[in-house]
């Protein structure tokens, strides 16, 4: 949760110095709205506790920001100094008291003068100081009471005492005093770390609030992911921080706030760093220096301890993960006698932690980094190899962490025996972003053998295949097609395997065919591999290359399919064959699913039969078999899972995605959908899809701009580099949000640009979302013959082909083009033959868009079918989520001189907020202005601006901008 006080700020300021704090507070609003709702009500005493860099003094400093009326703010200070400064931190606080005291002019009694000579800047509003009495005890009881009253006397006072963990006993004492019994007009805030006060308890002694005040406890933990993310965000003035770079800062931090903020500081590129992918993201946050604040911290902290806890945290730091206390006495060669009291100095000195149940290590990376560099080289490579003996030992062996020593030890032969085997098991797990990772180390490695090179680089064009880091796999393996340890059969692979990673992402469909084109004509003796090849380039969906050149490969893979023996190649085969020829709307492929086998009997066969399932759903999501889509994704899902294909899971959560916008079920998807796309932003033919979607969803919102920022994403401008059906379906979202808002020459330009790549392709199964919205701009523009021309197209296009979704869709152009040319029989005849087929799809937002043209065909002749029609359609588009569909109903029932009917009557709404109110709420919470909220709900700006009022009232808020850092999701 977060609270925006202030407006943002730029990252830079005018010296190009980059901000080191958030300008916004991350994480800690239910901790300040606690602190909000118990200052003011005195006596209130407020204790924070938590870790170093935590955030305490931010969460002071927030308090302290906020509208605190007449109250005085007292600080106080306690500080890590040798010698004791008695009552140091309250005597700092009172000194800005003078002004108050000046201005009240307070009776005070003759106590209070025992002040006078602690404080001179006091004294000459304070009476006489009395005599001594020569007892100290007495003499400490008269400055308590003394201060208690000086306090009382200042009117609503706030005193804040940072720090307490390092306060004298004499301060804790007289906190202690006062928080025990506080003035009416007193709240006291106190912070500290539990883990650095004597004792552990911060004020000398147990300490219970006396009932009658008002008293809190805060206890500021870490942030989790979400919040790192938000924090970074903040920091750098980014808003599309990926999930990955937010999940390895917080492995790397902990979630320490102040730890966040100095990593930050310390990457030389934040600003790039923050988009990257999981393996770049934790290149370059391993690659980090650590902090000179922490480093220093942390060498003051080993300075205290006794040699053996050094030796122990320095053998913590070289293993590198919590460990137990054996194995940390084993690596730092200390007797098991021993271990335990170097323990309990290495925690009491918080250098180590207990992690979890007798496994001890670091706080955060940075600490253990830390203490690795403190480490000369010739200590590090003996306590590597030690490591490694201690490891070896194991059941089972640690392989990646052998690797790792081994590697950092100089044992070349050890490194490469280790780390092929922890990438072997990495694989057979699923884990392939470990097994790529360990792969591309060991062939940067230029002593590594030339015939271990073919063996490793072959492994790592398989696993990454399998997995979903994609940038760094595909640059290695580009490197290695220049290598001259690489042989020449094994070349063809390696560049089959680059062809098939770059299909994947964004601009590199082009040089993927180009590439695996190659590959092939080098695999004469692999004729399986160049099966591979050849089902890649057969698929239609890539780029703008026509369906015709496309086809040549589809008969080769057929070929390949029926002369293999291979029943895993087979299926692999039989996978992109038959979802290619189903994007077609070949209606031989539903007819022969009988074709994949219902069983298997290996992983691999089941990887394959994972993505079989998940392409056909993907090409019947397309084409417009939704229920078998459902089921195959079902099934395609669950085999994904069992055999370890995060990357075919990928593209079934995506189709799943645009599924369900197409089916109605919109629930929760804007929320999926953007989470997913979190995950996956880096999988371009993923993103893209998930881009469509959301967009689609903002645009029956009416919310544009949100609308046209993702449907930008799609490969809409880029048709070459795209997921084709995907572009097409982008254009189709972008001229629907243009025409909306009435803007018929930028409508032209995008369905002139989708109709381009449907017509370059060939493929008219995928003019499903683009026909019905190409034909309404053409004749919004006055282009009937262009409408004309393209219903014909399409319908030469899908006859004879499975594709029930462009049925339906011709239906509609068909009905547009009655409608414009006056004949409204017709039209109603061809509109209602589409709500008949998107209904049975079912695909019920289509046949409602479709209906309300019916309606409107309708009103001449038959006004109560049409407003009955129009009636349901407000329930329907409401139930989706539709806004802005709903209003255009509701305004064309208004236009007709009537309203929906209630069937229960008009209903008060009190303080809560109305279906309409609500809306507008949304529309205000997304910085939307009257006028916009106007256009989306077919309003004036005048009644816009009575629901906003109401909006604010019943919220109990002041501003948009207050409106704006809510959460109303």
């Amino acid at each position: 949760m977060s609270r925006t006080p202030r407006p943002s700020v730029r990252r830079q300021d005018a010296s190009g110095l980059m901000r080191t704090s958030s300008p916004v507070l991350v994480g800690r609003g239910d901790q300040l709205g606690a602190l909000l709702a118990a200052v003011p009500r005195q006596p209130a005493v407020i204790m924070i506790e938590g870790e170093a860099g935590v955030g305490k003094s931010r969460l002071v400093r927030e308090l302290l920001d906020s509208e605190l009326g007449p109250m005085a703010v007292l600080m106080g200070y306690c500080q890590p100094v040798g010698e004791p400064f008695p009552y140091g931190a309250v005597l700092e606080a009172l000194r800005d008291a003078s002004d108050r005291l000046a201005r009240n002019h307070p009776r005070l009694s003759p106590v209070a003068g025992v002040i006078g000579p602690l404080l001179p800047e006091l004294a000459e509003y304070l009476p006489e100081a009395p005599a001594s009495t020569g007892d100290p005890r007495t003499e400490r009881h008269r400055l308590f009471r003394a201060m208690r009253e000086l306090l009382s006397v200042l009117g609503p006072v706030l005193l804040v005492v940072e720090d307490l963990h390092w306060a004298d006993d004499g301060s804790r004492q007289l906190l202690r005093f006062l928080m025990g019994d506080p003035p009416a007009n007193l709240s006291i805030v106190v912070t500290y770390r539990r883990e650095d006060v004597p004792g552990g308890v911060p004020l000398g002694s147990a300490y219970r609030p006396p009932s009658g005040i008002t008293s809190v406890l805060l206890e500021l933990g870490p942030l989790d992911v979400d919040e790192v993310r938000a924090l970074t965000s903040a920091i750098l003035d980014e808003e599309a921080v990926s999930a990955e770079f937010a999940t390895k800062l917080h492995e790397r931090t902990a979630g320490i706030p102040f730890v966040v903020e100095e990593t930050l500081r310390a990457l030389r590129n934040p600003a790039g760093a923050v988009h990257a992918d999981g393996a770049t993201a934790r290149r370059l946050l391993d690659n980090v220096d650590v902090p000179v604040l922490l480093r220093d911290a942390m060498a003051e902290r080993l300075a205290a301890l006794p040699t053996t806890a050094t030796r122990l945290a320095q053998a913590a730091a070289v293993l590198g993960v919590p460990a137990p206390a054996e194995l940390l006495g084993e690596v730092a060669a200390i007797g098991e006698s021993r271990v335990r009291a170097a323990l309990t100095h290495a925690l009491t000195g918080h250098v180590l932690h207990e992690v979890d149940s007798g496994r001890y290590g670091f706080r955060h990376a940075l600490a253990q980094q830390a203490v690795y560099d403190t480490l000369s080289g010739p200590d590090r490579q003996q306590l590597h190899n030690r490591a490694i003996e201690a490891l070896d030992q194991v059941e089972p062996r640690p392989l990646v962490q052998l690797a790792e020593h081994s590697e950092r030890a100089g044992r070349t032969a050890a490194w490469l025996h280790y780390g092929e085997a922890a990438a072997d098991r990495a694989a057979e797990i699923g884990d392939a972003g470990t097994a790529t990772a360990l792969l591309q180390r060991l062939l940067v490695e230029p002593t590594v053998p030339a015939a271990d090179v073919d063996r490793l680089a072959i492994k790592l064009g398989q696993v990454a295949h399998l997995g979903l880091d994609q940038h760094d796999p595909t640059e290695a393996l580009e490197r290695l097609l220049s290598d001259r340890r690489l042989s020449t059969p094994a070349r063809g692979e390696v560049r089959l395997y680059r062809g098939l990673l770059l299909v994947r992402q964004a601009g590199g469909v082009e040089e993927a065919r180009s590439e695996i084109e190659m590959a092939i004509a080098d695999l004469t003796e692999r004729p399986d591999l160049a099966a591979k090849g050849a089902a890649v380039l057969g698929q239609p969906f890539m780029g703008m290359t026509p369906l015709r050149e496309f086809e040549p490969w589809l008969a080769r893979t057929d070929r390949y399919r029926e002369a293999t023996d291979d029943n895993e190649l087979r299926i692999s085969l039989m996978a992109n064959e038959m979802g290619s020829k189903l994007h077609t709307g070949d209606p031989s492929v539903l007819a022969n699913l009988d074709r994949l086998p219902d069983t298997v009997s290996t992983p691999g066969e089941q990887r394959q039969l994972a993505r079989a399932h998940c392409n056909l759903a993907d090409a019947c999501t397309s084409t417009g078999h939704f229920r078998l889509a459902n089921d195959l994704l079902r099934s395609g899902l669950r085999y994904a899972a069992e055999c370890g294909a995060p990357f075919v899971v990928s593209t079934a959560r995506a189709t799943k995605a645009r599924l369900d916008w197409l089916t109605g079920d919109w629930d929760g998807l804007a929320e999926r959908a953007g989470r997913l796309l979190d995950e996956y932003r880096d999988l371009f033919p993923v993103a893209s899809e998930l881009c469509l979607v959301l967009g689609s969803l903002a645009m029956a919102r009416g919310e544009w701009a949100e609308a046209t920022s993702y449907l930008t994403e799609t490969g809409a401008f880029v048709p070459e580099e795209s997921i084709a059906p995907v572009a097409i379906a982008g254009c189709a979202a972008l001229a629907t949000t243009m025409l909306s808002q009435d803007e018929v020459t930028r409508a032209c330009v995008d369905v002139d640009r989708g109709v381009s790549i449907l017509r370059t392709k060939g493929v008219w199964a995928w003019a499903t979302e683009l026909g019905p919205v190409a034909v309404a701009t053409f004749l919004a523009a006055g282009r009937e013959m262009d409408a004309e021309n393209l219903i014909e197209d399409v319908a030469a296009g899908i006859e004879g082909r499975d594709a029930p979704m462009s049925v339906a869709a011709l239906a509609q152009c068909r009905g547009r083009l009655a409608e414009a040319r006056g004949q409204l029989d017709v039209a109603v005849s061809h509109y209602r033959e589409a709500v008949d087929r998107y209904e049975r799809l079912p695909a019920p937002y289509f046949a409602a868009l479709v209906a309300e043209r019916e309606a409107i065909c309708l009103l001449p002749s038959d006004n109560d079918k049409a407003t009955e029609i129009l009636s349901t359609l407000i329930d329907t588009f409401d139930s989706l989520g539709a806004t802005r569909d709903a209003a255009r109903c509701r305004h064309l029932l208004r236009g007709m001189g009537g309203g929906k009917p209630s069937r229960r009557g008009r209903r008060g709404y009190g303080n809560e907020l109305s279906p309409r109110e609500q809306e507008v709420a949304r529309l205000l919470a997304a910085g939307h202005t009257n006028r916009e909220i106007a256009d989306v709900l077919f309003l004036s700006p005048r009644t816009v601006e009575q629901h906003a009022a109401r909006v604010l009232r019943k919220l109990g808020v002041s501003s948009r901008a207050e409106l704006q850092a809510e959460d109303l999701s």
